[in-house]
């Protein structure tokens, strides 16, 4: 049977003859333009209309929250405003005010210092723990050590603080009672300069370093096993591959943890403010607890808005030079 079916033929009066043609099981019908599929360039400005969509509400939000507030405290800096009467030019008064006032220029010093100190003893603890952490365990154990040490990391800094202020109390603290059962003499964590820097850093720091840790954590999974074994069976003992494989590998993560740090070092405001609020004396008034006496105790806020766009340039600064460093230590693999 052929794929042609020829209709009955009408009379010529009816009109001209037509023919039918069945398609064939090979024969598709051709599509109309109605149906036809979307063309690339359709697809690809569907694609950029969707991420539009989705980056829009982070796009906003960073605007408002963090460029806003960042020009807003620029211009405010070259104002005298103290709320009650209208806005003063200042112009650079308020720099060179802040600049030769002590309490700024200590407070600066204090904060530098503390960096230093939490961020470096911060690192060091999460690298140790999360290559602890990391050796031979059951998963369980693991996953218990994890939980627990990242736990302080989602409480507030503040409630942290009231606690490590019952801790380190010279007199019935549990931190003296415990060095006093070895022999060591009761120690003024809070009314003393160099103690109360310590106690700052120590609550600071076992809040903090669960986020280090688990970035280690991650860094140290991404190392292949098969590097650790080679060094073994060249007769590498474990710190020599701590010090000449692991560190090399992790410091893409190490990068990443110390800018953070840093950053977060230095706007560090909870701990000092409910220790010690900024005492003995200014011995560990920061620079974010400045800001905060200046704005909102003394309404200097054109002041401590210049406080605050001197903080901001060495955030920036101490980033910069970060990353030009990195280009020295860091390697990738």
């Amino acid at each position: 049977m052929t794929n042609t079916e020829i209709r009955a033929v009408r009379p010529e009066s009816a009109g001209p003859r037509k023919t039918r043609r069945t398609l064939g099981p090979r024969q598709s019908r051709k599509p109309s333009e109605s149906t036809t599929a979307t063309t690339p360039a359709s697809r690809s400005r569907g694609a950029r209309l969707l991420a539009i969509l989705f980056l829009t509400p982070t796009v906003v939000g960073i605007v408002v929250f963090t460029v806003v507030p960042i020009v807003g405290s620029i211009v405010l800096s070259l104002f005298q405003w103290d709320v009650i009467e209208d806005p003063r030019w200042a112009g650079a008064a308020n720099y060179r005010e802040i600049l030769t006032d002590s309490t700024v220029l200590v407070s600066f010093r204090n904060t530098l210092v503390f960096m230093v100190l939490a961020v470096a003893l911060q690192l060091l603890i999460a690298l140790a723990l999360a290559i602890a952490v990391n050796g031979r365990m059951p998963t369980w154990l693991r996953s218990v050590f994890r939980s627990a040490f990242f736990f302080p990391l989602v409480l507030s800094a503040a409630s942290i603080s009231v606690v490590m202020k019952y801790l380190f109390n010279q007199d019935f603290g549990p931190v003296n009672w415990l060095l006093g059962t070895v022999g060591i003499p009761s120690v003024p964590w809070l009314t003393s300069e160099n103690g109360a820097m310590a106690a700052v850093v120590l609550a600071y720091v076992w809040q903090q370093f669960g986020f280090s840790f688990l970035l280690f954590v991650g860094g140290l999974n991404t190392i292949p096993k098969e590097v650790h074994e080679a060094a073994s069976l060249d007769g590498a003992s474990g710190l020599r591959k701590h010090l000449f494989i692991t560190l090399p590998l992790l410091s893409p993560t190490l990068l990443v943890a110390s800018v953070v740090g840093i950053i977060n070092a230095l706007q560090v405001f909870e701990q000092p403010y409910v220790l010690t609020a900024g005492g003995p004396g200014d011995s560990t008034r920061t620079v974010v607890m400045v800001i905060y006496e200046t704005a909102f105790e003394q309404l200097r806020f054109g002041e401590a808005s210049a406080v605050g766009v001197l903080l901001f340039a060495l955030i920036m600064a101490v980033t910069a030079l970060q990353f030009r460093l990195s280009r020295r230590y860091v390697h990738y693999q």
